[in-house]
């Protein structure tokens, strides 16, 4: 199973905001620390805001910062947000699939996809900042 860029990036805030300290980087900072453009960082910066794990302030002084929410908020749940509930095969697309009456494979992949879910619901977003990959994160900021 591959992540969606958009999940990935999500990730990626959630543990660059989480190592933030008191400084706030704005949605371009983020941006340019994580080399992705901008308009996509923003997209994934309102759903995190809309789900309740980044605060982000318009204006001087503004930034985003991770809530208590994001501190511990599951990566299972993160990635399900982003990447969706739908099956990992699209059986029943503009071509349905021939075999779809009968596949077992559907099912073997569905139990896959929430073993995947269940190994990452019991991890946070603490967890994933803990040693070595803190410092790491820290190292990557770009001067402004």
């Amino acid at each position: 199973m591959r992540l969606l860029r958009s999940t990935d990036l999500a990730l990626r805030v959630l543990m660059r905001l989480a190592v933030a300290g008191t400084t706030t980087p704005t949605t371009r900072q983020v941006a340019a620390d994580m080399d992705v453009p901008y308009t996509h960082a923003a997209k994934v910066v309102a759903e995190l805001q809309h789900q309740g794990l980044v605060d982000a302030r318009r204006g001087r002084g503004g930034g985003l910062a991770l809530t208590g929410k994001g501190r511990t908020a599951s990566v299972g749940a993160v990635v399900r947000t982003f990447e969706g509930d739908g099956d990992v095969v699209d059986c029943e697309g503009a071509t349905p699939c021939p075999l779809n009456s009968g596949c077992r494979l559907r099912g073997a992949l569905r139990r896959a996809q929430e073993a995947f879910y269940a190994a990452l619901d019991p991890v946070t977003v603490r967890d994933i900042v803990s040693d070595p990959t803190g410092p790491l994160l820290l190292g990557i900021t770009k001067a402004p």
